[in-house]
C-alpha cells in the first residue's frame, strides 16, 4: 500500500520535530542532521568523517536521547578485540556451562568512535551486524534489536595511527558525510554556553524505537516512479563506466539510493519521489563507494567529480506534478 499524501504530511511534521529537537545541542548543522536522521529511517548506517572536536560524537548522543532507545559506545584503539565488540562466549563454573556476554553492539544506536583507529580485523567484526542486526557468536546467532542503527566517526585517513576502511565495510553505509566546523554566529552560541558539558542532556524525548520502526515503514511506501528507478540505474550505470573508476556503485548502493531517497521525499510532505531527491543525496550517499584508478586520483579528480559528470550526461525524467497516487 502506498503512502497517502496525508501521511506524508505527518511524515514531514514528525522529521521536522526531530530535527529541531536536535539542532538544540547540534548548532548550525540542519543539514547533517537531516542526512543523518534520513539514514536512521531508511534502516541504515553512518560515517561521520571530520576533525576531531567537530561534534560528531554529541550528534549520536543527542539522537540516542532524542528516541529514548537504548544505547552504547564503543571507543576503538588499536589494540580492540573483535570479541570486544561483538561479545564472548564464556565458561561459568558456578553453573556448569557457557554463557554469552553480549558486547555493547546489542543496542539501538552504537556509536563507534574513531573506527579507522582498530585494526581491520576488528572492523570486519561490524560487518554482519550492519547487514543483518545480528552477530554469529560460536555457531548461534543473536539479534542486536530493532531499531538499530551505527554512527560510526572516523579521523581523517591522513592522520596518524588510522587505518583505512576496506570497501566492503565501506559499502555497509548508507552514507558518508561530514560535520565540519560551525559558523561563526553559531561558534559564538556555543562558547556562550560553554559551562554546559553534555547538551545531549537537556535533549528532549520527541519519538520511541516503536515511532522509528513505524516512520520508516511508511517511509518505505513512497511511490517510486519507473522513470525515477531507471534514472538511479543509469547513474549508478554511469559511476561503473567511469574510466576512473575501478569499482563504481554496486547494487548495494542503488538499493540505498532508493530507501533514502523515499525517506527524503516523505520528510519534505511528498508521497513519490522527484529526480531532485536523488541528485540531493547522491554525494553523502554514493560518494564513498566508488574506487578510482590509481592514475585518477594521481591527477586530482574525485568521486564528486565522477558523480557530477554522471549527473550532466544522464538525463533526468520530467518531475511528476503533484497529483493523486497511481494517476
Amino acid at each position: 500500500m502506498t503512502i497517502t499524501p496525508e501521511e506524508a504530511t505527518r511524515f514531514a511534521s514528525s522529521f521536522d520535530t526531530l530535527v529541531r529537537t536536535l539542532g538544540t545541542a547540534i548548532l548550525g548543522k540542519p543539514d547533517t542532521i537531516r542526512l543523518v536522521a534520513t539514514a536512521m529511517f531508511a534502516g541504515g548506517h553512518v560515517l561521520l568523517e571530520d576533525a576531531p572536536g567537530t561534534g560528531k560524537t554529541m550528534l549520536a548522543r543527542s539522537l540516542a536521547a532524542a528516541i529514548s532507545v537504548k544505547h552504547s559506545r564503543i571507543q576503538f584503539t588499536p589494540d580492540l578485540l573483535p570479541s570486544d565488540v561483538t561479545g564472548v562466549t564464556i565458561y561459568e563454573q558456578s553453573k556448569g556451562r557457557f554463557e554469552f556476554h553480549p558486547g555493547p553492539v546489542f543496542s539501538n544506536i552504537l556509536l563507534a568512535d574513531e573506527i579507522n583507529r582498530a585494526s581491520p580485523k576488528t572492523q570486519s567484526a561490524l560487518l554482519e551486524v550492519m547487514e543483518e542486526s545480528r552477530v554469529t557468536i560460536d555457531g548461534t546467532a543473536y539479534d542486536v534489536g530493532s531499531p538499530f542503527l551505527v554512527i560510526a566517526t572516523q579521523n581523517p585517513i591522513e592522520q596518524a595511527g588510522t587505518y583505512r576502511l576496506p570497501e566492503a565495510q565501506l559499502d555497509r553505509f548508507l552514507l558518508k558525510t561530514t560535520m565540519g566546523y560551525p559558523d561563526l554566529a553559531s561558534t559564538v552560541d556555543i562558547l556562550g554556553g560553554a559551562a554546559i558539558r553534555d547538551r545531549s542532556e537537556g535533549i528532549e524525548h520527541v519519538l520511541s524505537g516503536d515511532d522509528v520502526l513505524a516512520m520508516g515503514k511508511i517511509a518505505s511506501t513512497v511511490d517510486a516512479a519507473p522513470t525515477v528507478l531507471e534514472f538511479i540505474a543509469r547513474l549508478a550505470e554511469a559511476t561503473r563506466d567511469a574510466p576512473e573508476t575501478r569499482v563504481g556503485v554496486s547494487v548495494r548502493g542503488a538499493i540505498a539510493m532508493v530507501r533514502a531517497a523515499r525517506v527524503w521525499a516523505a520528510s519534505q510532505g511528498r508521497h513519490y519521489l522527484v529526480p531532485d531527491d536523488v541528485k540531493d543525496l547522491i554525494g553523502p550517499l554514493w560518494a564513498h563507494r566508488l574506487v578510482l584508478e590509481p592514475e585518477a586520483e594521481f591527477t586530482g579528480t574525485t568521486p564528486q567529480a565522477v558523480l557530477g559528470r554522471a549527473l550532466s550526461e544522464v538525463p533526468a525524467p520530467r518531475e511528476r506534478a503533484s497529483s493523486p497516487i497511481g494517476a
